[in-house]
């Protein structure tokens, strides 16, 4: 005998009543707040009619402070599977009106599964996080549910691509797997993550100080750098995601995603000829070169508040993904400092962990001085830099646009840190430092014997400015493979990543590397 209408429709009704989550007065409330709920930010991320939820029936068993009574559908949050410009992506979306999208044991279970379902799959998961946090009432196995959450978040890092979404509040312990996701994106004004609230700081240490301030998208994408990506609203958070998701595989074990590309790999860029200033002193703006190198000049730049003084950047050359890295003089002149040389490490070593070839443009006139540097550990943090070019096996090409002194050069991948092939382009200046700084040094008995220490000083930068500011010495050495037109950078670019399209490279084996975090 077959399944009866009213069996059917009794399953309709149950399923209907649950997609409504919190109900039409919470629906309201929340877009009275300026937030979409869990399931309309699920219809903007997938494509049309492609997700598929799973576990809509799971229910808390809580039976403490009166939840025996109480139902919270779907406990909460929203989970499965569906596709991302036609590309399978596993989700996690809270709602906040549902209990506040609060975190409890079978909230967590949730997550778990689909977390899983992601690995095995091995597939990109997303969290679209909007909670008021750890269900209190249930105690300990809240917490539980944050930590296997966070574990899960270890043991997909660097095996599926992992993003999180932050579109309401987020605090305490639920701050963490955003933390150790792969990019985190927030939305301006309604979006907030803290370990500790502001009523908390106020009464603990007497400081005052709003939710937006202590932990606002912008106060994240500019002070601390948790945040790669600050958003104007709901819409444009997920819009953005996408973007970025359409640059990564589904996982290290998969092939990049190749996008249609109508760019030449013979087109020129003329602009560049004229782009170096001709005095030293004078800054420009990196992020020209790297969008005219880019096919259509498109680039998406996680981190763009954060540590100006260096860009990351994912492009496309002739449709493929790569990763950039560069110096920005219009910042502190480009200088490695300690947010600088973190915010490059942690792109750099995603691109590796995902097979996405590196593309460096160095202009650094050093790592920067002085005891706020040095106290906050500078030797640590630059090291980092040196660490993840050092361990990373994919194509790595490095282009020398102007200064590239001392440390810094080595820094941004010289060859002696594996770097497969380097280019400069005429303005290269390559030397251990500065020419008035290394003449200071050298030549002190001479310029301070001379009768005239400030004219011998001169004369003596001149010549060292004419040996070491250009590229031809270390050319002559070998240390750059190609003096390159700038016009030519991005067809040298195209020829050497199709030359490198099938590199391999092996390390010791062992059980993991130490990087000084």
């Amino acid at each position: 005998m077959g399944i009866t209408e009213d069996k059917i429709r009794e399953f309709e009704e149950k399923r209907d009543e649950l997609l409504l989550m919190g109900g039409e007065e919470n629906i309201q409330k929340q877009h009275e707040k300026g937030k979409l709920t869990a399931r309309e930010r699920i219809d903007l991320l997938f494509d049309k009619d492609t997700f598929q939820e799973t576990q809509l029936f799971v229910k808390h068993r809580s039976t403490l402070f009166g939840m025996d009574t109480k139902e919270i559908k779907a406990d909460g949050v929203i989970t499965g599977f569906g596709k991302v410009n036609g590309r399978t992506v596993f989700v996690a979306s809270q709602d906040f009106t549902s209990s506040g999208g609060s975190l409890g044991e079978m909230h967590a279970n949730k997550i778990w599964k689909v977390m899983d379902m992601a690995m095995d799959a091995r597939k990109p998961f997303v969290a679209l996080n909007d909670s008021g946090g750890a269900r209190i009432q249930e105690g300990v196995p809240s917490l539980e549910g944050y930590g296997g959450i966070f574990y899960r978040n270890s043991v997909a890092s660097g095996y599926i691509p992992q993003i999180t979404a932050i579109m309401g509040p987020t605090a305490g312990g639920a701050v963490y797997s955003p933390a150790l996701t792969d990019f985190v994106f927030m939305v301006k004004k309604t979006s907030h993550m803290y370990i500790t609230g502001p009523d908390v700081i106020k009464a603990v240490i007497g400081e005052q100080v709003t939710h937006e301030e202590l932990g606002g998208a912008v106060a994240h994408a500019t002070k601390s750098g948790v945040c790669h990506v600050a958003t104007e609203n709901d819409e444009d958070c997920i819009n953005k995601v996408r973007n970025l998701l359409s640059y990564l595989p589904d996982s290290c074990h998969s092939p990049l995603p190749i996008k249609e590309c109508s760019d030449s790999p013979d087109r020129e860029c003329p602009e560049l000829d004229d782009i170096v200033p001709d005095r030293a002193t004078r800054s420009y703006d990196m992020k020209q070169i790297i969008r005219a190198v880019a096919d259509d000049n498109e680039m998406f730049e996680p981190h763009e508040l954060f540590a100006k003084n260096i860009t990351v950047a994912f492009i496309r050359i002739m449709g493929q993904p790569v990763g950039v890295i560069a110096n920005n003089p219009k910042f502190l002149a480009g200088v490695l400092d300690c947010d600088a040389s973190d915010k490059a490490s942690r792109f750099i070593r995603f691109c590796d962990a995902f097979n996405i070839p590196l593309l460096t443009f160095a202009d650094v006139p050093g790592y920067m001085p002085g005891t706020e540097q040095e106290w906050a550990g500078i030797i640590s943090h630059g090291a980092k830099l040196l660490h993840v070019y050092s361990e990373a096996t994919v194509p790595k090409i490095t282009v020398v646009i102007r200064k590239d002194y001392g440390g810094s050069y080595i820094g941004m991948c010289a060859k002696s840190l594996g770097a497969d092939y380097i280019m400069a382009w005429p303005t290269a200046e390559i030397a251990v430092m500065g020419a008035e700084g290394a003449c200071n040094i050298i030549y002190r008995r001479e310029i301070n014997d001379a009768d005239d220490p400030a004219a011998k000083r001169a004369e003596l930068v001149a010549a060292y400015e004419k040996q070491f500011n250009n590229p031809y010495f270390a050319a002559n050495l070998g240390i750059i493979d190609e003096i390159i037109a700038p016009r030519e950078t991005r067809k040298r670019v195209v020829a050497l990543l199709e030359s490198y399209k099938d590199k391999t490279e092996t390390r010791p084996p062992k059980k993991h590397n130490n990087i000084p975090l």
